[in-house]
């Protein structure tokens, strides 16, 4: 790990590498606000690791690393001082000489990309005009359905989202996606954002505060993490919950009383795998585009191999998938 002020912005920059066991480390670069920048650092621990799990569970020789730029509560973002931080994050990438990757995550996209380029090679998701694959958003909400479909045949004993009711936390870039293939497949859709103006998004509309509370079939939590907390599951009424959102349980014995309530969590790592999937096998393998996207949707196997294993050995779905990237990290 590396931790630097940016010499030119003056924001925290860090690098946290979990492993490199299977290869180079990859992970997204984070541009985001925290009450003090360790909270940042510490983000970055967690992340670095969820990407350790995520690259290994989907078969990627890639390992796990994270950047996070460290905004304050009251930063104010202008132009100049994005773009300032954004080539001191580069340059800090560019000093472990090939040993990790970044793109696009929280509060980045792939334009800012093309700025990061200017001090590293070492980036992907440009935009297509730039030589890169663009926006992740597409193939990892295209894993999220793969993965929700597979959580719906294991739970419900059919992947047909007809007559469903399925609320979607979090309306950004994966989860309006999300819910457009799940509208797409039939389902009712309720969704929430902690931005108002989402409301005008055409689907039906909760207080952010109540979407993991609220009477649905299937619940995906599609912001920040940490929302499935010991307090939260006495509440919960949905039987499946799988999305996008990195590190979604407060603690792993979370998972556990999950199961005990008879709860199906698809593990975060797997589910929101696609964007990496696709970038990687595009970018770094030159796989073809279909053949990229059928590694996304067999995503939804790979789910299904877990909760089926899980089921089957009396034990819970994370536990199948930690042992799974033990093995392969092993």
């Amino acid at each position: 790990m590396k931790v630097r002020r940016g010499p030119r912005s003056g924001l925290p920059v860090v690098v946290a590498i979990h492993s490199r066991a299977l290869g180079p480390a990859a992970g997204g670069i984070r541009l985001r606000r925290y009450p003090d920048w360790r909270d940042g650092l510490a983000d970055a621990l967690r992340l670095s690791e969820a990407m350790t799990a995520k690259n290994a569970a989907a078969g990627l020789d890639f390992g796990g690393g994270k950047t996070v730029i460290a905004l304050g509560p009251d930063t104010e973002v202008t132009p100049s001082l994005r773009e300032a931080a954004l080539l001191d994050a580069g340059e800090l990438i560019e000093s472990f000489e090939g040993t990790y990757f970044g793109g696009p995550d929280v509060g980045t996209g792939p334009d800012d990309m093309v700025v990061v380029r200017r001090s590293t090679s070492r980036v992907f998701c440009l935009p297509p005009e730039h030589g890169g694959t663009g926006s992740s958003s597409i193939p990892t909400a295209l894993g999220v359905f793969a993965s929700l479909r597979a959580g719906a045949r294991h739970v419900f004993g059919s992947a047909e989202l007809t007559g469903r009711t399925v609320v979607i936390s979090g309306l950004g870039s994966v989860g309006a996606l999300v819910a457009q293939h799940v509208a797409a497949a039939g389902a009712r859709v309720l969704v929430s954002d902690v931005d108002p103006a989402k409301r005008a998004s055409g689907y039906e509309w909760v207080d952010p505060e109540k979407a993991l509370r609220t009477p649905a079939d299937i619940v995906v939590p599609a912001a920040v993490g940490g929302v499935l907390s010991a307090e939260l599951v006495p509440e919960l009424s949905a039987p499946l919950v799988v999305g996008p959102a990195n590190n979604q349980l407060t603690s792993e014995a979370v998972a556990d009383e999950l199961a005990a309530r008879g709860i199906v969590w698809v593990p975060d790592f797997i589910a929101s795998a696609g964007g990496a999937v696709y970038t990687l096998l595009r970018e770094v393998e030159g796989v073809p585009h279909e053949e990229a996207n059928a590694r996304v949707e067999a995503i939804g196997a790979t789910v299904s191999a877990v909760l089926d294993s899980a089921r089957d050995k009396g034990t819970t779905p994370l536990r199948e998938a930690r042992a799974r990237v033990a093995a392969r990290l092993a």
